[in-house]
């Protein structure tokens, strides 16, 4: 069987993460959306997502074709009814369309919101949904302990030094090429997962859960409390609490990040702090481009939300619920505004908008170094991004 990844309303109260990825590549726990799909059901499936996405995110079609929204998190329940679903049946949950198997001439016309034409099976069980831009640090937890468990079955962890300092060895996995020497891993709350030639340094200090993908670093002394993930090809220095480093990103120096969500290619400068907390412990508000306003999050503990490619300088400063977008250089003294445009140079004395041809040298550069490439199609992605967040940059 075919199956395809689909975005539905969740891409836009995932903006600005999904901007320049679908949902399916969002990374929550230890996998990606994508990564944890495929396991599950031994596959490698392909995706529907926004049209300027589609050259580099591909749709694989087949004569029949199972649509699976990826939102949501697999469960036993939701694999035995995608498993066991008939030519044109849907699953549906809470009137939000989970999956459909259709064959190929209905690929083109399918849409997620109209599924009146399927035969309905509603499904009752329990699921796991990564709506929100904050439901990744806030589900990161679960879905460490899901991955831990799918990732590490039937298999043995390698050697952990003895010159680390354990606690509850049996709730820490290390794959092939890791290294760990002179550290403090506290697993007797949460799991630990060190990936691939992945590196923690001396001195560190973790308490699970942690998920450390493959060739990311844990600098010198660094302080991790769980439930926290760093993406692969990611250095971290510093004081990390409750969140989620995406890729390809790096923290690496002293400084604090909290309930917070990096995106790919990102770099925070030495003595980065942001705030997860306000001063009179109310309700934080996070910008939502889908409503294109401050709206609540229920939540009291909220940091950052960074989008692919934005970089700030030493000593950066961000208030409690801060979303920035994609591609912005921020910088220089004070706390920048609690929403910053994509595309956006400057900080708390000002914007101006951040062009395009320097923004892709930076791109180029930093891509590079860690063996990727900025072709014409990822420059298109960012170019179709600067033209859609246009309206948000009212500079004076």
């Amino acid at each position: 069987m075919n199956y395809i990844l689909f975005d539905d309303c969740s891409r836009q109260t995932l903006l600005p993460l999904t901007f320049t990825k679908p949902v399916a590549e969002i990374r929550v726990g230890i996998l990606t959306m994508k990564e944890r799909w495929d396991m599950v059901l031994k596959t490698k499936s392909s995706y529907i997502t926004e049209k300027y996405l589609s050259k580099k995110y591909k749709t694989v079609v087949s004569d029949e074709n199972i649509l699976i929204n990826s939102s949501f998190v697999p469960n036993l329940d939701l694999i035995k009814s995608i498993n066991e679903l008939k030519p044109n049946q849907a699953i549906i949950h809470n009137d939000l369309l989970i999956a459909a198997r259709i064959n190929k001439s209905k690929i083109e016309s399918f849409d997620y919101k109209d599924y009146s034409n399927f035969e309905n099976i509603n499904l009752k069980s329990n699921l796991l949904r990564i709506e929100n831009t904050w439901d990744i640090f806030k589900l990161n937890g679960d879905l460490i302990k899901i991955d831990f468990e799918l990732l590490t079955k039937g298999r043995k962890s390698e050697v952990i030094s003895k010159t680390n300092n354990i606690i509850c060895e049996e709730n820490i996995f290390i794959e092939k090429g890791a290294k760990a020497e002179f550290a403090t891993l506290n697993a007797s709350n949460g799991y630990i997962y060190i990936g691939k030639n992945a590196e923690i340094m001396e001195g560190s200090i973790v308490r699970g859960s942690l998920a450390l993908c493959e060739h990311s670093v844990l600098k010198l002394a660094a302080k991790i409390y769980g439930p926290t993930t760093i993406g692969p090809y990611s250095k971290v220095g510093g004081e990390v609490n409750n969140s989620v480093i995406l890729g390809y990103s790096n923290k690496g120096h002293d400084g604090f990040l909290g309930n917070s969500v990096l995106g790919e290619w990102c770099n925070l400068g030495a003595d980065t702090n942001n705030s997860n907390l306000k001063n009179n412990y109310a309700e934080v508000k996070l910008w939502n481009y889908q409503k294109e306003r401050f709206t609540k999050t229920g939540l009291q503990f909220c940091g950052l939300i960074m989008g692919d490619h934005s970089k700030c300088g030493i000593n950066t400063m961000f208030n409690t619920g801060t979303v920035i977008g994609v591609n912005a250089n921020i910088f220089g003294t004070g706390f920048p505004r609690n929403f910053v445009p994509s595309f956006s140079w400057g900080g708390a004395a000002g914007f101006s908008v951040y062009a395009t041809n320097k923004a892709f040298e930076v791109a180029n550069k930093v891509m590079k170094r860690r063996e990727k490439y900025f072709d014409d199609t990822e420059k298109e992605i960012l170019m179709h991004i600067f033209d859609e967040t246009k309206k948000y940059r009212r500079f004076k």
